[in-house]
């Protein structure tokens, strides 16, 4: 019995072992460390490739708060590495993600006709899609114009107003009782024959878009809103390919006008402010806020606010809205890149609350 209990004994302890070693394997084998290398490395070792010249088209942004990084020629530990200094203005764009990497584009001192393609560390970045508003400088600002003047020196929002995250409750509850007109559509403007128009009193009257499609390299979307009642204009989304815009225009039909009105975000008509604005997503940083005075004797605007935030994106302009004539409110995601193909963005919410002076 004592030799059948030693032996019993023996091989616990050895399956112990066995398994405590496996799963240590196990835990060293998914976590990839910077392997000591004997080959020197310079910048000029990596893959040239082409500059990224708009954020937009990037799939997603890395953020790190390290001095210094690890640039990897290959997605392996056991490849040759870089440590770079980290600097204040560099960028690094994310295309891909493998293994325990992120494939990069980066460009050197910003030079975008210098860029190179290298592999980082996942644990010494942060991915766009899995950041927060946590710790976001909201009202950071690139630039600003207020009735015509420009201001890029003024960084901060304070000067117009505030701007704070809310949570999805309150933009629910407020977006209940919103004040900016809803855009609804006339069932007397219809598409016939590709050709979108307006049918009074049995005549038809044609809407003729923007720009001129038979002049475009490309193809030319011309889509139906809806109608604003306070200013008795049609509202028209247009975009085209071939020069990569996107923008809404104000039509009535009858006079056969297109009038001096522009969104480049979806519009929101403030009738108690006679005001129009929109927000959207900067092709270089942040998100433009705009705010335009409406002239309904002209049936055209002036611009009234202009503001850049740096420090998030507009997730959708269509569920931006006005709670009161001077709250605004908005969905973003915290981050500067498109979306990334199969990931979910965190979706944010903001309240805006402009100085009732500035109107």
């Amino acid at each position: 019995m004592k030799a059948l209990y030693q032996f019993l004994l023996v091989s616990t302890i050895v399956g112990t072992v066995t398994a405590c070693n496996s799963q240590n394997k196990k835990t060293e084998s998914d976590k990839v460390e910077v392997q000591a290398t004997p080959r020197v490395v310079t910048l000029a070792d990596f893959k040239k490739i082409k500059g990224v010249d708009n954020v937009q088209e990037v799939p997603f942004q890395l953020f790190t708060k390290m001095d210094s990084v690890h640039f990897f020629i290959a997605p392996s530990a056991d490849s040759a590495y870089l440590k770079v200094q980290r600097h204040k203005l560099d960028n690094y764009y994310g295309f891909e993600e493998v293994g325990g990497f992120y494939a990069i584009h980066y460009s050197i001192e910003n030079n975008i006709s210098n860029s190179i393609q290298a592999f980082v560390l996942k644990s010494e970045f942060t991915a766009s899609f899995d950041l927060t508003l946590k710790g976001a400088k909201l009202d950071e600002i690139r630039s600003s114009t207020y009735k015509a003047v420009d201001d890029f020196k003024n960084k901060s929002f304070d000067a117009y107003g505030t701007i704070a995250e809310v949570s999805e409750q309150e933009f629910l509850k407020a977006s209940a009782h919103r004040v900016d007109e809803v855009l609804v559509k006339n069932p007397d403007v219809k598409l016939k024959n590709n050709i979108w128009t307006y049918t009074d009193k049995d005549k038809a009257y044609r809407i003729t878009p923007y720009e001129n499609t038979s002049e475009e390299e490309g193809t030319f979307y011309n889509a139906y809103i809806g109608q604003s009642k306070f200013m008795g204009l049609q509202v028209f989304h247009e975009s085209s390919d071939a020069t990569n815009e996107t923008y809404y225009t104000f039509y009535e039909p009858i006079a056969s006008v297109r009038y001096d009105l522009y969104a480049a975000g979806y519009p929101q008509v403030l009738p108690a402010r006679s005001c129009l604005s929109w927000v959207t997503s900067n092709s270089s940083v942040g998100s433009d806020f705009v705010i335009s005075r409406y002239v309904p004797s002209e049936k055209g605007q002036q611009g009234l606010l202009y503001v850049n935030f740096t420090n998030f994106k507009i997730a959708d302009d269509e569920k931006a809205f006005w709670a009161d004539k001077n709250t605004y409110y908005a969905a973003v995601y915290p981050l500067n890149s498109s979306p990334a193909k199969g990931k979910t963005q965190k979706m944010a919410f903001v309240k805006i609350q402009v100085k009732e002076e500035l109107f």
